[in-house]
């Protein structure tokens, strides 16, 4: 397999590499060469990659004579916490790592999250490298600079724009995923495919059946896509003041959502998932979209294995946690609503609408009453011009 290389450009000439390919990791030394003023390296993985892959990645850095650090997190969402920021700080400090030393985050995107902010943070900013071991985190959090922790009133309330230096999506490290962690990439992918372009949501539903197989080109070649239209959104709109608050379709139920089953009770993609079903219903009173889109979208998803969700929530808890959202303004909650496959737009939702819809929502489930919503909660408490280049180089 041909190693795909995409070089995201800024309007100000900083670039970085991501390349997607097989084996990437034992090449990961010699890249990091590239990258000026780097010469100690702390690797941070949790319990999961750690075990499987750190070995390697030291490997391959020590050949080239950096000097390797580990530190190893617990697995899942709770590590995206102030706690655990000041627990790397702390160790950061320990060990003595200065400016010419830089961190590696090597997991999904809770690892690229906690590592990514830990580095724009520590010593005022240090060289961050993403080596995301999931679908998911190859096709959203490594890409755009956007690193974040939780707080209780929601999901990456507290964050830093910084770009990663280098971005090394391998493989070969999803081999040993689970399908609901696959699952969690594809509504990603599905979301990208929406906003980006008809080309690229025709492609996609041509091709779900074998990218839900796992044919390795078509899995490079989704990735790639995806990467491609959200590292050209990002190099347009960096810090999120206009386009690309595109990427953030479905999200903004979908994060809703999370916090109100309780974090790891519904993963991200489904969430997501359902939050493009929300969206597009929305967008039909609002803006006029075709009952089509609805029918198309709803068609990829389950295609791809996102069938909507079973469970349901309280309309008023999930208007709650909207309404604490970084998108809120002047008194409405703003949500992306699509207009058709490449077309959307950014509409303040009132929120006697918003709860009507979700009103809606909560009785297209097969069983709502407030006991069921009840039992629910408490089951669930008991994870410039730019140019953006795709090439293909050989691997090195």
């Amino acid at each position: 397999m041909t190693v795909r290389r995409i070089r995201v450009v800024f309007g100000n000439g900083e670039h970085y590499d991501i390349r997607i390919g097989q084996h990437l990791i034992v090449s990961l030394g010699t890249h990091l060469r590239e990258i000026p003023g780097i010469s100690r390296v702390v690797v941070v993985g949790d319990e999961n990659t750690m075990p499987r892959f750190a070995k390697h990645v030291r490997a391959s850095l020590e050949k080239e004579n950096f000097r390797v650090d580990e530190i190893t997190v617990p697995a899942g969402e709770i590590s995206k916490s102030i706690d655990q920021a000041i627990a790397l700080w702390d160790a950061l400090a320990d060990i003595g790592l200065s400016r010419d030393g830089a961190i590696i985050a090597l997991g999904g995107g809770v690892i690229g999250d906690l590592a990514g902010f830990v580095a724009s943070t520590y010593m005022r900013g240090i060289p961050c490298i993403q080596i995301p071991t999931t679908l998911l985190a190859m096709v959203d959090s490594s890409v755009g600079g956007k690193t974040a922790i939780d707080r209780p009133q929601g999901k990456n309330l507290v964050g830093t724009f910084t770009q990663p230096s280098y971005v090394a999506a391998d493989l070969a490290t999803l081999r040993s995923l689970p399908e609901a962690e696959w699952e969690n990439g594809f509504a990603e992918i599905c979301k990208s495919a929406m906003i980006d372009s008809e080309e690229f949501s025709v492609w996609l539903t041509t091709h779900a059946a074998e990218l839900v197989a796992h044919d390795p080109d078509i899995v490079q070649q989704a990735i790639a896509r995806a990467i491609s239209f959200k590292a050209e959104v990002v190099t347009h709109d960096e810090r999120e003041q206009g386009r690309r608050e595109c990427l953030n379709y479905g999200h903004t139920f979908g994060h809703a959502l999370e916090v109100v089953a309780g974090y790891g009770v519904i993963s991200h993609g489904r969430a997501v998932a359902e939050g493009m079903r929300f969206a597009a219903r929305l967008a039909v009173e609002v803006i006029g979209t075709s009952s089509d889109f609805v029918f198309a979208q709803d068609t990829l998803l389950d295609m791809m294995g996102l069938t909507a969700l079973p469970q349901v929530y309280s309309p008023d808890d999930l208007l709650k946690h909207m309404m604490s959202d970084k998108k809120v303004r002047n008194g409405a909650i703003r949500f992306i609503l699509p207009i058709g496959p490449g077309s959307w737009d950014v509409c303040e939702v009132p929120f006697d609408t918003l709860h009507e819809h979700l009103e809606a929502w909560a009785r297209s489930k097969s069983v709502y009453s407030e006991e069921t919503v009840q039992e629910n909660i408490a089951s669930d408490t008991a994870s410039t011009t730019v140019t953006v280049p795709v090439g293909e180089d050989a691997a090195s």
